[in-house]
């Protein structure tokens, strides 16, 4: 991540007059991408953001430069910070007053490269599904079975969220291929802004279900033409959240 300037902030406005040229810090950078992490359903409502260490380590800044943000974002409401053994940083709402500046800065200017970006990571996801649905074991096909249950009936926001990355990542496990996982961390990772998590909608959930239910069959039975085409049409729902998210961010700031 670096601290290049924001889109719209060039040295020809200052020299129009139109203000000094803001170059944003670091810390900056990570509100950013937090507040659009959050916006795009990587952290609900309720949940807790990863400790400083582990969030330094997937940005890739230092962890002062995390604890700063994490201050900014406390300051602002966005989250709260509790104490104690379940202590952290919790996601108050998913969308503030601040969402749509802080989306226009980080997912305008990257559109074209995220749509191409979805698209193969679609791709990639029908070929884990169809690797699933070739190598999976008895008992994998049986905690599939169990985590698509486990999504359908849970009923707090977190708790889908959870269980929603859980059935993905056993499906990862069945394919046998650790480099497979690794690729396909590695592909929503630059979907979502550094964070390899799985982006929520709980409005989806109804939705989901059904989907996550007819590919682990696909995959249980070894249907692997529809394992794949299932999959592929799953993983379009993380499209059409982000497209939505960036819809939001521009009218909001387009709004008189």
């Amino acid at each position: 991540m670096t601290p290049d300037a924001h889109p719209g902030d060039g040295v020809g406005d200052a020299h129009r007059g139109l203000g000094p040229l803001h170059v944003p810090s670091m810390v900056d950078e990570v509100v950013d991408r937090l507040l659009t992490a959050i916006a795009l359903g990587e952290f609900v409502p309720g949940e807790r953001l990863p400790a400083e260490r582990e969030m330094a380590r997937l940005l890739r800044v230092s962890r002062n430069t995390v604890r700063e943000a994490f201050g900014r974002m406390r300051e602002a409401e966005i989250v709260e910070v509790r104490r104690g053994r379940t202590g952290g940083a919790y996601v108050r709402e998913s969308w503030t007053r601040a969402s749509a500046a802080a989306v226009r800065r980080t997912l305008v200017p990257r559109r074209s490269e995220l749509d191409e970006l979805c698209d193969l990571r679609c791709r990639y996801e029908e070929v884990v599904a169809r690797t699933a649905a070739e190598r999976h074991t008895a008992t994998e096909g049986a905690e599939l079975r169990k985590l698509a249950v486990a999504y359908r009936v849970t009923a707090t926001p977190q708790g889908q969220h959870a269980a929603d990355i859980a059935l993905h990542e056993a499906m990862l496990r069945a394919t046998h291929n650790p480099q497979m996982a690794a690729l396909s961390h590695e592909l929503l990772a630059k979907v979502s802004l550094g964070l390899p998590i799985e982006p929520y909608e709980r409005r989806n959930h109804d939705r989901a279900a059904r989907e996550h239910a007819t590919l682990v069959e696909a995959v249980v039975e070894r249907r692997v033409e529809d394992a794949g085409r299932l999959a592929r049409e799953h993983f379009s729902m993380s499209t059409r959240t982000l497209r939505a998210v960036l819809e939001r961010g521009a009218a909001e700031m387009d709004a008189p």
